[in-house]
């Protein structure tokens, strides 16, 4: 594993964005282990986040692109941290755009924030994460309304690796029904990989209790 994977997963346990216990998902399933980018609260965390997609996006896109778009509400944050990220980090000037959930109809009118698309934009979509892939099916619409721009794929920051509507992941879903490429910093195998029964900061974060429930969690929801 690539040594930023480490370092994001660790960085995810400092900012408790990453959690073991007992949670219930949007979608009604009871799970071991939650991800909540809410607890991303600081300037120097969301800083260092938008490193780390940053280098997922560099791996998976390049920045042969134009616009990084980020869903509102939390998506906002996101491409902007990341836009900066790749201007500091790389020397590239990405442009962010999010929506706003409502219309604005005085000053800066409009549903977007942000730079505005134009036809033949190439656009990436970044995320926090994806569970059923509902999200995708909203924003694409609001994108594809712009103008006559291409969506070159979509960015999160774990791949929770579980079945979506279908047998297959969220992801997978999602990259087979829109035709673009899907990418994460981590999946959840890495998450389990690097923490299991592994001591970080004096503590056993994935003990082999908690791993038990997530194989068996996996074993319900995986994809196949």
């Amino acid at each position: 594993m690539e040594r930023y994977k480490e370092e994001f997963i660790e960085f995810m346990v400092d900012c408790q964005v990453l959690k073991f216990g007992d949670f219930v998902t949007k979608s009604g399933r009871q799970t071991p282990f939650f991800i909540n980018t809410g607890f991303y609260r600081s300037g120097a965390q969301l800083s260092k986040l938008g490193k780390y997609y940053a280098k997922a996006i560099e791996n998976t896109f390049g920045f042969d692109f134009d616009i990084l778009f980020g869903p509102a509400y939390k998506g906002i944050p996101l491409s902007v941290a990341t836009t900066m990220a790749i201007a500091n980090e790389y020397g590239k000037d990405i442009k962010y755009c999010s929506n706003r959930k409502e219309v604005k109809d005085h000053g800066d009118v409009g549903i977007l924030l942000g730079s505005p698309m134009v036809d033949k934009d190439k656009v990436v979509i970044i995320e926090d994460v994806t569970t059923a892939g509902t999200s995708i099916s909203e924003t694409l619409p609001i994108i594809k309304a712009q103008g006559d721009v291409d969506v070159l794929g979509l960015v999160v920051s774990v791949d929770r690796m579980e079945r979506g509507s279908g047998e297959k992941s969220a992801l997978d879903e999602i990259k087979e029904k829109y035709g673009f490429k899907v990418t994460s910093i981590v999946t959840m195998a890495e998450v389990v990989e690097h923490l299991y029964n592994k001591e970080y900061k004096g503590k056993i974060i994935i003990d082999d209790e908690i791993k038990g429930r997530i194989d068996s969690y996996y074993e319900k929801y995986g994809a196949r």
